[in-house]
């Protein structure tokens, strides 16, 4: 099988090859791991003390920054490394201020697990949710680095739970331990004999708290939003953004919006403020200060870096990406008090799972399922409020996963 998994490795690095002429995340793909050995043996200096945090993308960073800025405060002489597979999530956290390297994983083969083992030599490593790389976990096995899996979720579908998955079982076997968001994770990790797991929850929750008590002033939000009605759209597609304007366009209620887009270049904000009826009067952020905007009805949020600091502003939240791949994080609004909305693709989110059992989440599948719930909120207003007091204790109550791991960790390496 480990044949097999090369080939198919090695199938892939030809297509995202290829890929990269004319595809710019593929360019980036290929670009940032050309020389990646060559630059690792230039910065990282022998006998240091190096912790190795390796996260797919973006998401996966969120998860694992919490445990890196803790990790680095109990652990000041430690240098950390942070590694990413995609390059949604490197080139923007690049820069990261709390990594001491930052750069690609290189591709999963025998020689570049050894070679990237034999230079980085990490004294402790950390992978975010659901990194399985066959060959470098083999490495870290035959290396007998202690390495933990965080904020691990996984489901009776994975191929590790399968009859015929002995090959995945194989890369269980070399985490130390596993901290999992939930005990159905726990459960399935017991049926294949892995027994070092404990349940410490999504590190996620101590980061939005953490986002809420330091979160921004925006004088331009502040203006804007006043005492009204506020719905934050946050990390929306163009379907969503489709449902949210025809009922701003349908809609008799007295209510203002901010959209923040996921995709801001100029061309789709262009698609979105054509979208309103003439007579809504629709302002971009970039072109407005905290006088100018008093009489906008919607805002457009053509920036990146204010969103998680919007939620505080507004009273109900939209969160996107559920018509597509998968839901972007509702966390951020929930942790300001605000009920959420979004789309049929959530099941892979088990605070979307929770939070809609609580009912202080909205599952919407179509115009009809949206009207219907934006219309019983702005009739009821205090259920926007007890809904959003719902939203804000799920969060509260879920912290402390940071706080857990760290304390499992401590011992390993007092003992090593």
């Amino acid at each position: 099988m480990s044949i097999l998994y090369l080939l198919g490795i090695r199938i892939f690095q030809i297509l995202i090859t290829i890929a990269s002429l004319f595809n710019l995340k593929a360019k980036l793909w290929v670009n940032g791991r050309r020389k990646v050995f060559q630059n690792l043996k230039i910065v990282i200096k022998p006998n240091e003390d190096i912790a190795w945090f390796h996260c797919a993308s973006l998401g996966e960073f969120e998860q694992g920054r919490p445990v890196i800025k803790a990790f680095k405060e109990k652990y000041p002489s430690y240098k950390i490394l942070l590694t990413f597979y995609s390059p949604s999530g490197y080139e923007i956290r690049k820069n990261y201020e709390r990594a001491d390297y930052v750069f690609y994983m290189p591709l999963d083969t025998p020689s570049n697990a050894k070679q990237f083992m034999s230079i980085v030599n990490p004294k402790v490593i950390f992978f975010v949710k659901y990194e399985f790389w066959y060959f470098f976990l083999k490495e870290i096995r035959n290396t007998n680095t202690p390495l933990y899996l965080i904020s691990g979720i996984f489901r009776e579908d994975q191929r590790f739970f399968k009859s015929k998955g002995v090959f995945s079982k194989k890369m269980l076997s070399c985490f130390k331990h596993f901290f999992v968001q939930n005990n159905e994770s726990k459960i399935l990790l017991n049926s294949v004999n892995i027994n070092n797991v404990t349940i410490t929850g999504d590190t996620r929750f101590d980061r939005v708290y953490s986002i809420a008590k330091q979160s921004k002033k925006l004088p331009v939000i502040e203006q804007f939003t006043k005492n009204d009605l506020v719905l934050i759209a946050g990390s929306t597609w163009k379907p969503d953004e489709e449902l949210l304007i025809k009922y701003f366009n349908e809609s008799n209620h007295n209510f203002k919006m901010i959209i923040a887009p996921h995709e801001i270049h100029k061309e789709n904000i262009t698609r979105i403020v054509k979208s309103f009826t003439e007579n809504t009067n629709v302002a971009k952020y970039s072109d407005v200060n905290e006088n100018k905007n008093s009489t906008s009805e919607i805002l457009i949020i053509d920036n990146i870096g204010l969103l998680s600091s919007l939620y505080k502003y507004g009273n109900l939240a939209y969160i996107g990406g559920g018509f597509g791949k998968g839901l972007h994080n509702i966390l951020e609004a929930a942790t300001f008090g605000l009920p959420v909305i979004f789309g049929p693709n959530h099941k892979k989110f088990q605070e979307a799972i929770e939070l809609k059992n609580l009912n202080s989440a909205f599952l919407i599948s179509n115009y009809t399922d949206l009207k219907e719930c934006l219309d019983n909120f702005f009739e009821n207003l205090d259920q926007i409020k007890l809904c959003g007091k719902i939203s804000a204790e799920f969060v509260e109550n879920k912290r402390g996963a940071t706080e857990s791991i760290l304390k499992i960790v401590e011992k390993d390496l007092l003992k090593s």
